[in-house]
């Protein structure tokens, strides 16, 4: 069985970049292998999620 596929809307709080990625749901947690925005923000986003 797969896990279920959602779009993860990332934005940096710091500088206003946008990510728009793909991920997976695994145990109540998303992962999309994201890491840090392109101005070495690690921590402060804005995550928005919506199923596939």
């Amino acid at each position: 069985m797969t896990t279920p596929r959602v779009k993860v809307t990332i934005r940096c709080n710091l500088c206003g970049e946008k990510f728009v990625l793909r991920g997976r749901r695994d145990k109540g947690k998303v992962d999309t292998g994201f890491k840090q925005c392109l101005c070495d923000n690690a921590n402060d986003f804005e995550v928005e999620e919506l199923a596939l």
